[in-house]
């Protein structure tokens, strides 16, 4: 029934214990820390108001471990009252302790140098070349364009030139590679054709040997939205690490807003930005980032211009961070407003904190901050129900956490109200904030393709679309967790339970789905898989091995309520041989998705929708 060598899905403790804050690991959910201090029948609105209509019966918290009174609390009032540090696999805290750029392990004088000289050459030659790749009209503006660049003179502000557009990846490639190898003065970029499945490739000056006429001299407001995509050169120094790591301290924001600007201020795309999990925004967070081909001067620079966000603690890697691969987050919490019948109240509720920890259940930051919890757009996304997942994202909305941002209280739901009844499209753009990334890449998508709403929610960044389908995986997980506290309680093993496996406790299966490979493709379309159900995606524990409890284990009590696990649902996992079982199953059947079967995930898994 248990085969070690495939068990390679996610399993998480049922109970975490309660750590003082010298350990170096701290739970990984937000809200769960304070459960046990919370009465169960007090609404969640009492304690975080940013959530005001999401309450944890509906997310599947439904019991807790202590019987005592509790008492009520007010969670980030102030973000500063909310501090994440990630913790890393090795158990170490992150914290941003240096803004200094390390020695730099690149020539770049040298390869400025060349990339300078190059630019007083015609390129006769190369021009002939490329007549032949891509015919004589685009090699006679290349000429143009590059006659423009020769006579320019400081401060010109020269306009890219788009080539003619193609719907043949490989021939855009071919292209992309004759301009880093014959022309390095100029880089490429695709953008979208004036047709729904062509491309065009976008040509400007390479900024690093332009005398400063490049882009970072242009006005912010002159600038096209679709920032150029620098990922860097092939021909990248084999002993420096291909990504850049860097520790990321921001304020008040999310992780996706964060990278945004950041790439955006760059000129690169989100696809060459790797993390661990998202952090949340209204909180003083600290995370590691790695990004593809980058030097640590050009982000140190950024310092001085980014507000409520800093970088620093550079070094270059092997690999890229994936989702998932972190041991856990330190918080550290401030609870203003407390209220309780007694002092006494407080103190035993502590206490019995530290004594039987708390059911490790996902917090309600999993699931969203509006009325609309996203395990429900998960829910529809694993039905096929394209533009009902569409409309959960786009509607008006209670509890929107925008609000607290020094909007005036209705701004965000208006604005959804605005385009729910004009279907003005454009006129939302304008006044949507940019932070809101799932909302304008759906918009934006739409426009270019109205009715189109599996390939607008495919325009969603992949690790935000992936966090729809991860909190309902949690929505279950909870659930399984309540059923299993209420079933059989919290203080003991029974037959069918999972357990972390003692007699292999030293090894570990950490495989993972990778992100991407030691190198980005020059292009990378907006395809692949709308809906996934990820075995290790998830910002989570160690993947050790696991196994259930027979009677020959209970009898010999080798394993203890700490030992006991539950699993994220997924292809390969193990579910217990109990009644917990029954919960994920009878759950997934009511979206019409059956776990246990293989074709079904691969199907939801693999297609392309």
């Amino acid at each position: 029934m248990w085969k070690k060598k495939t068990a390679t899905f996610l399993c998480s403790k049922l109970l975490k214990p309660y750590s003082r804050p010298s350990p170096p690991v701290a739970t990984t959910t937000t809200m769960s820390a304070i459960a046990e201090a919370k009465a169960p029948d007090e609404p969640q609105s009492a304690i975080n108001a940013t959530s005001k209509n999401v309450e944890e019966a509906d997310v599947g918290i439904l019991c807790y471990i202590s019987e005592l009174p509790g008492f009520r609390g007010i969670l980030k009032q102030r973000y500063s009252d909310f501090i994440v540090n990630e913790v890393d696999l090795d158990g170490n805290v992150v914290h941003l302790t240096s803004l200094d750029v390390p020695e730099e392990l690149l020539d770049k004088k040298e390869e400025k140098e060349d990339v300078t000289d190059q630019s007083d050459k015609s390129y006769t030659a190369e021009i002939e070349a490329f007549s032949s790749l891509a015919g004589d009209v685009d090699a006679d503006r290349l000429k143009e364009y590059i006659d423009k660049i020769n006579y320019s003179v400081a401060g010109d502000d020269i306009p890219p030139l788009v080539l003619s557009p193609s719907c043949d990846k490989s021939h855009r490639t071919a292209v992309h590679n004759f301009f880093k190898e014959k022309l390095k003065f100029l880089v490429t970029d695709t953008v979208d054709g004036p047709k729904d499945q062509s491309k065009c490739i976008r040509v400007r000056q390479n900024s690093g040997g332009n005398q400063n006429r490049g882009r970072q001299s242009r006005k912010r407001k002159d600038r096209d939205d679709k920032p150029f995509d620098r990922r860097g050169s092939h021909d990248w120094p084999e002993h420096v690490g291909k990504f850049l790591r860097f520790h990321l301290y921001k304020e008040n924001k999310d992780t996706q807003e964060a990278l945004r600007l950041i790439g955006k201020m760059l000129g690169v795309q989100a696809r060459s930005f790797g993390f661990s999990g998202t952090k949340d925004k209204r909180s003083v967070s600290t995370q590691r980032v790695t990004m593809f081909k980058q030097h640590a001067s050009r982000l140190a620079a950024l310092n001085e211009k980014l507000i409520g966000i800093k970088v620093g603690d550079f070094c270059h890697v092997k690999e890229g961070l994936q989702l998932g691969q972190l041991l856990g987050n330190r918080f550290t919490i401030n609870l203003r407003g407390v209220v309780a019948d007694s002092e006494d109240t407080i103190i035993a509720s502590a206490q019995a904190l530290g004594k039987h920890g708390f059911i490790n259940y996902f917090g309600l930051q999993r699931f969203g901050s509006g009325s609309v919890p996203t395990h429900l757009i998960g829910a529809a996304l694993l039905r096929g129900e394209w533009k009902a997942a569409v409309d959960m994202i786009l509607d008006p909305r209670e509890g929107d956490i925008l609000t607290y941002l020094g909007l005036q209280k209705d701004a965000i739901r208006k604005i959804r109200e605005h385009y729910k009844g004009s279907n003005d499209i454009d006129g939302t753009l304008r006044r949507l904030p940019h932070h809101m990334v799932a909302e304008r890449a759906i918009l934006q998508c739409l426009k270019k393709s109205p009715g189109n709403y599996q390939q607008a929610l495919k325009a969603i960044p992949r690790t935000l679309r992936m966090m729809y389908v991860h909190s309902y995986q949690s929505y279950l997980w909870n659930s399984a967790a309540s059923f299993r506290v209420q079933k059989y309680g919290a203080d003991r093993v029974v037959v069918g339970d999972l357990v972390y496996c003692k007699e292999d406790s030293g090894k570990e299966d950490m495989s993972t789905n990778a992100e991407c490979g030691d190198d980005i493709p020059d292009e990378a379309d907006n395809g692949g898989n709308l809906v996934e159900l990820p075995e290790v995606d998830l910002p989570h524990e160690r993947n050790f091995l696991v196994k259930v409890v027979d009677q020959e284990s209970l009898l010999k009590q080798r394993y203890t309520i700490d030992d006991v696990v539950l699993p994220l649902p997924g292809s390969k996992a193990t579910y217990p041989t109990n009644e917990v079982a029954d919960v994920y199953h009878e759950l997934a059947r009511k979206v019409c998705f059956n776990i246990c079967c293989q074709h079904d995930l691969a199907y939801w898994s693999e297609c392309d929708i």
